[in-house]
């Protein structure tokens, strides 16, 4: 069964997951048309909002896939919505693209999960002057155009990071620490970090290496890091993919894992969960992409009009020795 983990240093908590944090709201943009029929109506198909998503590119092709999943099982016509989502699976002008795109088409709302933080001010100015409301989710902007989105939905990255770092406390209290992070310096790995160090002591973080999001890439990150702290104790992989490759390099390095390194992993996959059932991996935090309904809401409460908060959590779970094949098998992902 799953178990959720205890926040004492942290503003959010895991007791029932990552509660939502609702900051100061900002108003939607009103539509052109200032008749009632207009503003209750979208631009496509039988009255339908039209809404266009462009997802970020990255390592983690099944996380991804899942969030995307997550959208289109909410965002449907039944639920008065019509979703275009663009195909930009590789690179950032990809998106700056799909976003010039969504512009042209003349979308009610566009949800956009940037692949990095800058270099989005031009598209992103553009969106606004076409009065197009914009959510964000997931990911994190450091923009120049004022107010460039509406709100945000996303995690508490950095209780993630602590959630992690306690149960390390916990089990493993005088642990020698390293973390694998992706290939980007994203908000979202470094508030991370930052929630761990702070829940297990920075001290006791003696490396960090890059695992560019995937397995092989965990693996060989590992195997330097093993290589350089020899004693080390635990890994925390911010990554289901990148964890599994730390289990593999842990094995490769005649240690067991579980038992002489304990590898923790952000992110809840269906094979994080075996490998957590089976006894390879120690701990997971997920990092749930299942926010679709939230996205529904605020793209809905957007198009309509209606002030939303800045900022939706998104909730998750962590799950530890007690989790069993059954929640394995129900992972969506």
């Amino acid at each position: 069964m799953s178990r959720t983990s205890p926040r004492a240093r942290a503003a959010a908590t895991l007791m029932t997951g990552f509660l939502a944090a609702a900051l100061a709201a900002c108003s939607a943009t009103a539509s052109a048309d200032t008749s009632d029929a207009a503003t209750a109506a979208g631009s496509g198909a039988g009255g339908l909002v039209t809404v266009g998503f462009a997802q970020r590119p990255g390592a983690d092709e099944g996380w991804r896939d899942a969030s995307t999943a997550s959208l289109r099982a909410n965002l449907t016509s039944e639920n008065g919505v019509e979703l275009v989502v663009a195909d930009t699976q590789r690179t950032q002008a990809e998106q700056v693209a799909a976003l010039r795109g969504f512009v042209e088409q003349g979308v009610d709302v566009i949800v956009f999960s940037p692949a990095v933080e800058t270099g989005w001010d031009e598209v992103l100015q553009e969106v606004k002057d076409a009065g197009i409301p914009l959510v964000l989710v997931d990911g994190a902007l450091d923009s120049l155009v004022v107010e460039p989105y509406l709100t945000w939905i996303g995690h508490d990255f950095a209780g993630e990071g602590v959630a992690a770092g306690e149960w390390v406390v916990a089990h493993h209290p005088d642990a020698q620490v390293v973390q694998v992070v992706g290939a980007a310096d994203s908000r979202s790995q470094r508030d991370r970090a930052t929630g761990f160090a702070s829940a297990v002591g920075a001290k006791n973080v003696v490396g960090k290496a890059a695992g560019d999001g995937t397995r092989a890439g965990g693996r060989a990150a590992t195997a330097a890091l093993l290589e350089a702290h020899p004693e080390l104790d635990v890994v925390l992989a911010h990554g289901d993919d990148m964890a599994l490759g730390a289990v593999e390099a842990v094995t490769a390095a005649d240690k067991v894992p579980g038992e002489d390194v304990v590898v923790v992993a952000i992110g809840g996959s269906r094979a994080s969960l075996q490998a957590l059932v089976d006894g390879e991996i120690g701990y997971v935090v997920e990092c749930n992409p299942a926010f679709g309904e939230q996205v529904l809401d605020a793209v809905t409460k957007a198009h309509q009009g209606v002030d939303l908060p800045r900022r939706f959590i998104v909730m998750d779970r962590a799950f530890d020795s007690s989790a069993t094949q059954a929640d394995v098998d129900a992972r969506p992902y």
